[in-house]
Parts: structure tokens; sequence; C-alpha cells
């Protein structure tokens, strides 16, 4: 099945560029990013800039993002996968990541969220883009590493 990923949230004040792979099924079918409920994507942006509440709205979770002069997207546009994994994509298709950063070029850093979306994201753009780069663990339920270590990889790349 051929799958199609967001628009990219971000204005011009944003200066951290945050890249996933592409949505999983429970992000698609609710139509927002990170909406599989035991991803601790959301968990990890509150617990830094709001407090720790998770809000409910999904426009409250954009403005957050923007608010922390964040940018959120995914490297790729489309692609083809079963489930969820990363894994499992073939034929993919990346977003215009050249394009966004030449229009938003107040953006400083790229932080990839795992391991994956770095790799299309290098396999594509790497020799194009001399922005600092730092891959985070994923905040994926399928990467297993305990969440206070996440948090504090996240909290440095993010606050440091």
């Amino acid at each position: 099945m051929k799958l199609e990923s967001f628009p990219p949230i971000i204005n011009t004040q944003a200066r951290i560029l945050i890249l996933g792979t592409m949505p999983g099924v429970a992000s698609l079918t609710q139509g927002e990013y990170y909406a599989h409920k035991q991803n601790k994507f959301w968990n990890i942006i509150c617990s830094i800039y709001n407090q720790g509440a998770v809000p409910e709205n999904f426009a409250e979770k954009k403005a957050l993002i923007l608010n922390n002069r964040l940018a959120l997207w995914d490297v790729l546009k489309h692609c083809e996968r079963a489930g969820s994994l990363d894994s499992n994509i073939k034929n993919p298709e990346e977003n215009d990541l050249i394009g966004l950063l030449q229009q938003y070029p107040n953006i400083q850093k790229i932080i990839f969220n795992g391991q994956e979306s770095h790799r299309l994201f290098n396999k594509k753009f790497g020799h194009l883009v001399t922005l600092e780069k730092e891959i985070l663990p994923s905040t994926s339920p399928a990467h297993t590493l305990k969440f206070e270590h996440k948090l504090a990889a996240w909290q440095r790349a993010l606050i440091d």
C-alpha cells in the first residue's frame, strides 16, 4: 500500500528541525504526527517544554512545537509499507528537504528521531546539508530504551 506523509509543522522562527521517517499506522489513521499511544514523542516534548502535560488536542501539540522554535517533518513523502515498522519500508520517495531548508533559513540543527530517519536522509541529502545533525533514540515503542534515557538524550539535544 502506498502511504503519504504529512505536511511539515514549521514557521519562520523554527531553529531545530526534527525528522522522523514516515508516520505509522495510528498516525496516518488519526492524521496526526506520533499518534500511537505508546510512542513517547509527545511525552518527551511535553516533559521538556510543557511541565509534562500532554495536550489532548493536536492543534495544541502543534502550537507547542512552533512556540518552542521547533519544526517537525518526515524524511519520506511516500513509501510502501506493511504495518508501521521502518524495516518494512519499500520504494521510498523523499520529501523536498532541501527546498524546506532554503525556505526556512533559520533552521540551525536537524535532529533525527531514530537511526532509520538519519540513514534515509543521508542516502539522499547527507552530502548537501552542512547543518549540525544529531541522531536521537527513537521515540517509537519498538525502540525499547527506557523512557528516562530517551528523555535525557532529547533534553540534551533540544536545550543544551
